[in-house]
């Protein structure tokens, strides 16, 4: 279509970003259907099936009827296990009226936004940051605040960051930990130091990601909201797609104050109502089974992780780092901007992915994505043989562009 037959759509779609991961993993399928060998490291996805005890759960709930509208904060009983796996896992105490189910940790998110930032509030973004974080706060008609870390501190932030940041219109602080796309870890200590700059700003609350808490090879996970002086203010959200691998169910869930688990409650019942029934007996299942499959996948992760950063760091121009805990790595890869390959001249992260997918035949992410046009993101859910070969094509690319 024309531009002037297009005009016609509102300016809130318009000025939204279509999600990079989501585009380049379109890409590289459209690669892939017309014959090429593409290898995607592109999208967020664990390459292992959902373990068959949830599967059989999800037979079983066919079978048992639960095929209805369900409730829209989620089933009793799902709440409830939610309820039971914060306390067990995090030491956080919760009830199920401050516990909403969605379909997908990123509903969840969109939810949170939607109930508490008004046009102008100011969100304070640890970056790099996952994509959605800036454009779910631009169509609320907020104003994203990136506060950036680097990859001489593993992109972790400061307390004098985030303290330097704030004005008087900060209304929320968005976080990931483990962080998608770096991999970096907050602990306890640090966690702490934020939340002591925060009990002095009442207006500000914090919307804390955990949903790659499993998938951590520092051998443990720290929330926010643990600190009783701030938990009030701190909405946690994680989900089942990274840990349990049941990234197509759609099952997220937050956890916050009843005020505010209220809020997301209304807006998701006018959006989608309550989430797919046969997926949340599911993820009941999930949660019932306990962590022994989350913690065989996350073993083959860091194998697969140390695997990488060996062959990546043999490969000139790239400035790597030790991921703790998800499936990426973000490596710095500034020092390749400005050489060229027949004709084609890198001048920023963008450039040089689609001169690796072009190249290669493997699908990775732009950084200026994630708030960091001097990295690419990398996944490392994929199998050891596919990584290798992978790492040998990029190595082979990239020693063309002089």
């Amino acid at each position: 279509m024309t531009e002037q037959a297009t005009s016609f759509l509102s300016d809130r779609i318009t000025s939204l970003a279509e999600s990079q991961t989501i585009a380049m993993a379109k890409k590289a399928r459209e690669l892939a259907a017309q014959g090429y060998d593409v290898i995607n490291l592109s999208f967020g996805e664990p390459d292992f099936q959902t373990p068959q005890y949830i599967k059989d759960a999800a037979k079983k709930a066919l079978d048992d009827g639960f095929t209805f509208y369900t409730p829209v904060a989620g089933y009793l009983d799902l709440r409830q296990e939610i309820v039971n796996k914060l306390k067990r896992d995090n030491n956080l105490d919760y009830k199920p009226e401050n516990i909403v189910v969605s379909t997908g940790a990123k509903q969840s998110i969109a939810n949170v936004v939607m109930s508490l930032v008004n046009p102008g509030d100011e969100v304070i973004i640890f970056s790099p940051y996952w994509v959605s974080y800036e454009e779910v706060v631009k169509l609320a008609e907020g104003v994203p605040v990136q506060v950036k870390g680097t990859i001489d501190n593993d992109f972790v932030i400061t307390p004098q960051q985030l303290e330097d940041a704030i004005t008087s219109n900060t209304k929320l602080v968005m976080y990931s930990s483990p962080c998608n796309p770096t991999g970096s870890v907050f602990s306890k200590e640090e966690l702490e130091a934020f939340a002591n700059i925060l009990a002095k700003h009442p207006q500000i609350f914090v919307m804390a990601d955990e949903i790659y808490e499993y998938i951590n090879f520092t051998g443990q996970h720290a929330s926010m909201a643990q600190f009783d002086f701030i938990k009030d203010r701190v909405i946690t959200v994680n989900g089942f797609s990274k840990g349990y691998a049941m990234t197509g169910w759609r099952v997220g869930y937050i956890a916050a104050n009843k005020e505010i688990a209220d809020a997301c409650d209304k807006m998701q019942s006018q959006i989608t109502s309550g989430t797919c029934s046969i997926a949340q007996k599911a993820a009941v299942a999930a949660l019932k089974g306990g962590r022994g499959s989350a913690e065989e996948m996350s073993a083959a992760y860091l194998r697969r992780r140390d695997l990488v950063l060996g062959l990546m760091k043999e490969i000139p121009g790239i400035r790597t780092y030790v991921p703790q805990g998800a499936f990426y790595i973000f490596p710095e890869i500034s020092s390749y901007f400005g050489k060229s390959y027949n004709g084609q001249v890198i001048n920023n992260s963008n450039d040089l992915s689609m001169f690796i997918l072009n190249d290669a035949y493997v699908a990775v992410v732009s950084g200026d994505a994630f708030g960091a046009d001097e990295c690419v993101r990398f996944s490392f859910a994929a199998a050891d043989d596919k990584l290798v070969e992978a790492m040998r094509r990029l190595k082979e690319s990239l020693a063309k562009l002089v």
